[in-house]
């Protein structure tokens, strides 16, 4: 009992340091993702995205890297692009680019990992997106699309749908400043509440691997090699995971001996591809693009993690010598505001709904009382 109760606090303690190296930068990440959220209109970036075979399929691939959106909830974000007239190599692209990184990812990155993966995630994640795209529209070049319905509606609060409003006065309706705080709001509430839980997880597990799986396990099995890449395809490529939950996750990785190649493939297939969001694309794209998804995916992350682990080894680089080195340059103080202010915030959104539904519980009994007690009345008027 006592052994049980030691490694269960190591595994805690292990998950609460990464918690802690890791909160300001995804604060700073989801200040960065909301902003997105209302400067970057959805009409404007689809009217870039439908004609010729790789300029659109270039700024997809560029658009999405920064956007933070998991590979289930940027599928929404994708029909609509497709609606407003995107061809299928501009949506392929960034149906792959946007889950792979964003501002979040990338800030998480740089704290837990080191500066040379931090660069190389998301330029990675251009390159399979963009070689994946660009063969979807040489293989089934684009038509010109000339029914296009662009989303009008205000990117802020939906306050007009763009159509009977004309821009010039929309464009009165808020101004820098509300732009901002709407951002901040969507950014702690929304997209918080998205990616708050699969973040926690991914903390829990980084502990548990820290702590229960020894170092040999991963030496063996996965310290380099397209051995390794093919394997971690294989647990990358059915797991639901987003890109800031796999990050300390593969932080964990490589402290134990995973080549930083192997842990690269597994921050780009695990956030792009899952049996879920698998099936919604072949929905969305067909089965043969999905197939050419997969495909480039699966090559472009095999070749990025071989010629990552060629950089490590050119240079003489130890990944775990470099690992968490950014975490050093922020105060304990900021950090542990940081963290409490994250944990605060997903206590909130915890406690809402059930405030929420034990508000509508009581309700519910006040009306059933006084409607008790009417029936009361009434009888002992009858009599």
């Amino acid at each position: 009992m006592n052994s049980f109760i030691t490694i269960l606090m190591d595994i805690m303690t292990a998950s609460w340091q990464m918690l802690q190296d890791a909160s300001f930068y995804i604060v700073f990440g989801l200040a960065v993702g909301g902003l997105l959220k209302v400067f970057l209109s959805p009409a404007y970036v689809a009217s870039h995205l439908g004609t010729g075979r790789f300029k659109p399929v270039l700024k997809a691939s560029l658009l999405g890297i920064p956007i933070p959106l998991c590979s289930c909830s940027v599928l929404p974000a994708a029909a609509s692009l497709k609606k407003q007239g995107a061809n299928n190599g501009a949506v392929t692209a960034f149906l792959i680019s946007t889950p792979e990184s964003g501002v979040d990812s990338i800030s998480i990155s740089w704290a837990l990992l080191d500066p040379i993966m931090t660069l190389i995630r998301p330029v990675s994640a251009f390159l399979s997106a963009f070689v994946a795209g660009a063969m979807e529209n040489v293989i089934h070049p684009p038509k010109a699309n000339e029914n296009r319905q662009p989303v009008m509606n205000c990117p802020v609060d939906n306050c007009c749908d763009g159509i009977d409003c004309p821009p010039e006065e929309h464009r009165r309706h808020h101004g820098f400043m509300q732009k901002i705080i709407f951002g901040v709001q969507y950014a702690f509430t929304d997209l918080w509440k998205d990616l708050a839980m699969p973040f926690f997880i991914g903390i829990l597990l980084a502990g548990i691997i820290t702590v229960l799986l020894p170092d040999t396990l991963f030496e063996n099995y996965l310290g380099g090699g397209v051995s390794s890449m093919l394997l971690m395809l294989v647990i990358g490529i059915p797991l639901y995971i987003c890109a800031t939950a796999s990050t300390p996750i593969a932080a964990a990785f490589i402290l134990k001996g995973v080549s930083p190649g192997a842990a690269l493939v597994f921050l780009l297939v695990g956030p792009a591809t899952n049996i879920t969001s698998l099936s919604m694309l072949t929905g969305l794209l067909g089965r043969k693009t999905t197939i050419l998804y997969l495909l480039s995916i699966s090559v472009v992350s095999v070749i990025c993690g071989l010629a990552l682990d060629g950089i490590y080894n050119l240079y003489a680089i130890s990944p775990q010598a470099t690992m968490g080195q950014a975490k050093e340059l922020i105060p304990v103080w900021l950090k542990m505001f940081s963290t409490f202010f994250l944990v605060g915030l997903s206590v909130l959104m915890i406690l809402d709904p059930l405030r929420a539904k034990f508000a509508h519980q009581k309700k519910s009994c006040e009306c059933g009382c006084s409607v008790g007690k009417q029936l009361r009345i009434d009888r002992i008027e009858t009599k």
